[in-house]
């Protein structure tokens, strides 16, 4: 299918807006401690198990890092998220950081239930113990839960979808609460959803996602049927659990989604399940290949990686952990988290599978090509595998 030149290009500008300046220039960004002399406290809450918060996690240190908060360290690969916070806390070196062992708390995405012990915990530990500097909150419903407490400590919002939708902050320019902070991409999926369709003008989209507030959010459901009817496709939607329930039911249900959803439509935009997995998501794009369905992942060129057909390239994970990183030393050397930016574009061009493009008979278009920042011709070496039955 074509695309125009313009029309690629122009997405992969847009793409590319970075707000960032150079440390070296930011008298901000410097290393320092607290006001008494002694390290930084910092403390962690996530939303469940999932393997972006590890993943922006380890960018984050990463930063830090590179602004000279910390010595770098080799974090080993595959841990989840206590695993590589106890690991923090055992192999950080830092005069100025100190990532505190019991200061770790993480509910079961398959027990939601578990969210209103865990806020209380949090909420006990900054009222009796006040010993912590600042809070990482990994994905939305910690993001909502640091809120519902009216941030007593300054917090950053990572990993979440879409932070105003989800209400964890007011707007992109100000997020209601002096102690929080929550970056925000505007119409970053509506970007993604806009360039697969340029490139590749389907009319039947299929989509999976919970039936749920969250679920809606994670899977970018208004942003899809807002370009749907900009660009006149329709949604065909197969819903399936995400949180309340084991792994193994969240992934069984996302790859029997995907096999009734193939022979119905013409593309897929894979988006953000429990269900999809950096394992399961193997086999929904083996489904999705043996159908000949041409598929975008809305998490990125990982996923690409996988067999996923198309998405936005990751070029370098630091960059995320970079905004993150400044905005933690900017709060640290004393400013607010309300007055700075939340606003950060992923620099970001296109990610394009040409095994799995050959695959389902697709030849991607040349200006696409020339547009790609990553191109992959076969899956990971090593890379566990998922029984499609």
């Amino acid at each position: 299918m074509p695309a125009t030149s313009a029309s690629v290009a122009a997405k992969s500008a847009a793409s590319s807006v970075v707000a960032e300046s150079p440390a070296s220039e930011d008298a901000g960004l410097r290393p320092t401690r607290r006001p008494d002399g002694k390290k930084w406290r910092i403390g962690y809450v996530d939303s469940g198990d999932y393997s972006e918060y590890p993943r922006t996690l380890r960018a984050i240190v990463q930063g830090l890092a590179q602004l000279g908060w910390l010595s770098t360290i080799e974090i080993p690969p595959y841990l989840d998220s206590a695993e590589l916070w106890q690991f923090l806390v055992t192999h950080t070196r830092s005069e100025y950081l100190e990532f505190v062992t019991d200061a770790w708390w993480q509910p079961s995405h398959a027990d939601p239930q578990q969210r209103p012990a865990v806020r209380r915990a949090i909420a006990e530990r900054l009222a009796k113990q006040a010993d912590l500097d600042l809070i990482l909150a990994m994905g939305t419903w910690a993001g909502q839960d640091m809120a519902a407490l009216q941030a007593p400590v300054p917090t950053i919002v990572a990993s979440t979808s879409d932070a105003v939708a989800a209400k964890i902050i007011r707007s992109v320019e100000d997020s209601g609460l002096d102690n929080l902070h929550a970056r925000v991409e505007p119409q970053r999926y509506q970007r993604q959803i806009r360039l697969f369709h340029d490139i590749y003008p389907f009319k039947r989209l299929g989509i999976v996602y919970e039936d749920s507030p969250e679920g809606r959010l994670y899977g970018g459901v208004d942003a899809v049927h807002e370009i749907a009817r900009e660009a006149g496709f329709s949604v065909i939607a197969c819903h399936t659990p995400s949180n309340g329930v084991p792994q193994s039911e969240a992934t069984r249900g996302v790859l029997d989604c995907y096999r009734r959803l193939a022979p119905n439509i013409d593309a897929a935009y894979v988006t953000v399940h429990r269900g999809v997995t950096p394992t399961s998501v193997r086999a929904v794009a083996e489904i999705l290949s043996h159908a000949a369905v041409p598929s975008f992942s809305m998490l990125g060129s990982g996923q690409v990686q996988q067999g996923i057909l198309l998405s936005v390239a990751e070029a370098d994970a630091s960059y995320v952990g970079r905004f993150y990183a400044r905005t933690i030393a900017h709060i640290l050397n004393g400013a607010k988290p309300r007055s700075l930016s939340q606003v950060w574009i992923d620099p970001s061009k296109l990610a394009i599978n040409l095994q799995t493009a050959r695959l389902i008979g697709f030849d991607p278009p040349v200006e696409a090509l020339f547009a790609a920042d990553e191109l992959f011709s076969h899956d990971t070496p090593g890379t566990p595998r998922v029984d499609l039955q």
